[in-house]
């Protein structure tokens, strides 16, 4: 008995080093892949960036008449007219690696800079949309989401306010246009976001 015991930890032992080995070679080969890209990200020389899909704001698309003797609506209407006359691109889920590849390591901050814009924009959308909603301004409310949703952010309550407002609306069916948007998300929250629609289409039920 005591030897087949025995056999059992080594055995055991065995496959337990055996896949800490590998884990070990494997990390260690992602390592070294990370620091080659990003060697190579760190020598890329400027490209241009005339493709960058850049968002364009036009303030005749925004309620800036509404609320105006709410203090916090006039700060989300300020916010986005400075905005409107900042470049905004979206590269959620785009590693800084990545982009000093693809338009090198010299534009970096700028394109940052780019990214934070738009991050300032979708957080003050749903904010704004929250707020007009609240207020009973619900198609302005949506519109502002739909807006927010067609640039591609992964604001889990843009998503989850525009739902409820298509059930509300006794318009369930558009949920459904929202999967495509959702399923091509490239962020970690593409998960919770599909999840949030099909827990309101069931409610649609």
């Amino acid at each position: 008995m005591n030897l087949i015991i025995n056999a059992s930890v080594l055995i055991g032992s065995a496959i337990i080093a055996l896949y800490l080995w590998k884990t070990k070679k494997r990390d260690s080969i992602h390592r070294e892949d990370f620091w080659e890209r990003e060697l190579r990200a760190n020598s890329t020389r400027r490209q241009p960036l005339d493709d960058l899909d850049y968002i364009r704001l036009s303030l005749d698309d925004f309620p800036m008449t509404l609320l105006e003797d709410v203090a916090k609506a006039e700060d989300y209407k300020q916010i986005i007219r400075s905005l409107s006359e900042l470049p905004i691109v979206n590269f959620t889920g785009i590693s800084n690696t990545e982009l000093k590849l693809r338009y090198g390591a010299p534009n970096l901050d700028l394109l940052m800079h780019y990214d934070q814009n738009y991050t300032l924009l979708v957080r003050t959308l749903q904010q704004w949309a929250q707020m007009l909603y609240d207020a009973g301004y619900v198609d302005e409310a949506r519109r502002m989401l739909e807006f927010s949703v067609s640039t591609g952010t992964d604001v889990s309550a843009t998503y989850r306010l525009l739902c409820r407002i298509y059930n509300e609306q006794n318009t369930p069916e558009k949920i459904g246009d929202l999967y495509p948007i959702a399923e091509m998300l490239n962020s970690a929250m593409q998960k919770t976001i599909v999840r949030i629609l099909q827990e309101s289409d069931q409610s649609s039920d």
